[in-house]
């Protein structure tokens, strides 16, 4: 009688499933409470503004620069948006098309700069909403686009035929690079980032669609396409760090490098891919034309004359070759009226009033009967008073040069 019953085991499978199920429950509202309390923390604090440290930007001097400088993205360097910078600089502002689809987009820009309130406070509305950067299309265009353009430009950078000895056609492997990095930049413009390798394997991978698609301008839209949807669906996220302020100097110096090796893609195609038409319409390979012209006597003789100059400069100075070259330029017209009137440079200003009474009585167009040479005439007197008004005007310094010349 006093022996505990064992339970059942219909009914110990019951409590087992029974326990199960609540825990089962109990994991869910938890995942569910994480989830929100996550969603809740995911929230954007901008750092403390210091009036040194966080200059604030100015809505009407963004307008300004916009308006005279935005195809090079000046607006943008103002606001701090250095990548965002780079790329308007080098596709001119998207071809004009994002210069003009910004004129709205100035205010928002300057609050983002700013931390404004009212930008903080949608920013964090936008967090509360999205998990991720929702999509966007133009900037999923851009990021194509971009992709594209670099990845062209290495492409025709690198030499067609074999120079040096070398076949350099194994450098067409560093085209899904530049179309990676386009789409990477784009993705990491504002307040919104993703790590590069995503781009990177993605560009690669489909790089090889160009064995397959013959047409160039589809395989590298492919490309690029897939580059962008990579990013986008798998690396992109919001951007919660607080940038960090870097020196001028610094911000300089690092536009100054991408836009050297921007510009020496440009220079590399020209140079080695580039031609020009000569007189008889004949094409000559750039770098060929460039040999032959450093072997010109022309190239010759600028060379000598640049020696001669620096070892003037040596003995005499700097200040003595500018006063000559400016002498040479004859910017006051007085060795051209010398070779009007026909006289020397040494000759006294007498002889000069002399000399300009007599030709304006012989070259005067009245005594000119025959029409067909009056006009020749008139020109020819208009001429000698031009010189002679400008001889005129430099009297004194011509009295100075002469003096010294009897000096010595």
């Amino acid at each position: 009688m006093g022996e505990k019953l064992s339970p059942s085991p219909v009914a110990a499978a019951e409590t087992i499933n029974t326990k199960h199920t609540k825990d089962k429950t109990k994991q869910r509202r938890n995942s569910k409470e994480e989830k929100q309390s996550s969603r809740k923390a995911l929230k954007w604090q901008p750092p403390l503004q210091d009036g040194d440290q966080h200059d604030r930007k100015s809505v009407l001097t963004a307008y300004v620069l916009w308006l005279f400088g935005g195809v090079f993205g000046v607006h943008h360097f103002y606001l701090r948006q250095d990548r965002r910078a780079f790329i308007w600089w080098s596709t001119l502002g998207y071809f004009g098309i994002g210069w003009i689809a910004e004129i709205l987009q100035i205010p928002s820009m300057v609050r983002d700069a700013n931390d404004d309130p009212r930008f903080v406070e949608e920013f964090n509305a936008k967090l509360r909403t999205n998990r991720k950067p929702p999509f966007s299309t133009g900037r999923f265009l851009l990021a194509i686009m971009i992709g594209y353009w670099w990845g062209q430009m290495i492409m025709i950078a690198i030499p067609q035929a074999v120079f040096f000895g070398i076949d350099w056609g194994f450098l067409h492997w560093l085209i899904p690079f530049g179309v990676a990095l386009g789409v990477w930049t784009v993705g990491n413009m504002g307040r919104e980032k993703g790590v590069f390798w995503h781009c990177l394997l993605v560009s690669y991978g489909s790089y090889l669609s160009r064995y397959f698609i013959m047409d160039e301008a589809y395989w590298f839209t492919t490309m690029a396409f897939c580059c962008a949807l990579a990013f986008d669906h798998f690396s992109k996220e919001w951007n919660l760090e607080v940038p960090k302020k870097k020196r001028l100097a610094r911000r300089l110096a690092t536009l100054t490098a991408a836009a050297v090796i921007y510009l020496s893609l440009w220079g590399c195609f020209v140079y080695f891919n580039g031609t020009i038409t000569d007189s008889e319409g004949d094409e000559v390979p750039v770098h060929e034309a460039l040999y032959n012209f450093l072997k010109s006597p022309w190239w010759t003789d600028l060379k000598q004359t640049l020696y001669d100059t620096v070892q003037f400069a040596k003995h005499h100075g700097w200040a003595e070759v500018w006063k000559q070259i400016i002498d040479s330029m004859d910017a006051d017209g007085e060795q051209n009226a010398y070779k009007v009137l026909g006289i020397s440079a040494t000759a006294s200003q007498n002889e000069i009033n002399t000399l300009c009474r007599n030709l304006s009585k012989e070259s005067h167009p009245d005594k000119v009967k025959d029409e067909s040479k009056r006009r020749a005439a008139e020109e020819r007197f208009m001429e000698i008073q031009q010189a002679c008004e400008v001889l005129s005007k430099t009297r004194r310094k011509r009295r100075q040069r002469n003096k010294k010349s009897d000096e010595l």
